[in-house]
């Protein structure tokens, strides 16, 4: 194994240990039903493990964005229709969480069902990637 290996190796546990900390912040938001920013903090966790996905396919640093669909695609994932839908509504909860003039849109659209479902549906997708990684 060269140098370069193990930094990239080094670098894609640093993403997944990153994912892991949002992770319990977003279920501390949860908890406390701060239910907008748990699910902004949730395209954070899918995010970094996309990013990991990347290098680990690209041996260089991953591009700079946030639209999850476009990261699992570059980073050679290869996701069912269901999963691109789910990716592209979570990549919203990141542009929606930013932005002033659409916030108070995202946080009455973020009710307690809302959010459980979306919560549940990162759950599955975090899982999923961090499986194949």
């Amino acid at each position: 194994m060269t140098q370069d290996d193990i930094q990239w190796l080094k670098t894609i546990q640093y993403w997944r240990d990153a994912s892991e900390q949002d992770h319990l912040t977003m279920l501390h938001l949860v908890a406390t039903k701060d239910n907008h920013w748990a699910l902004f903090i949730g395209h954070l966790v899918i995010e970094k493990l996309l990013k990991a996905h990347f290098i680990k396919a690209q041996a260089k640093h991953p591009i700079l964005t946030h639209d999850l669909l476009r990261l699992a695609k570059v980073a050679g994932l290869s996701v069912s229709s269901q999963e691109e839908e789910w990716l592209d509504e979570i990549t919203t909860f990141n542009i929606n969480a930013r932005y002033d003039n659409i916030k108070q849109d995202f946080y009455r659209r973020c009710t307690p069902e809302y959010t459980a479902l979306w919560i549940e549906r990162i759950e599955e997708i975090r899982a999923c990637l961090i499986k194949k990684l």
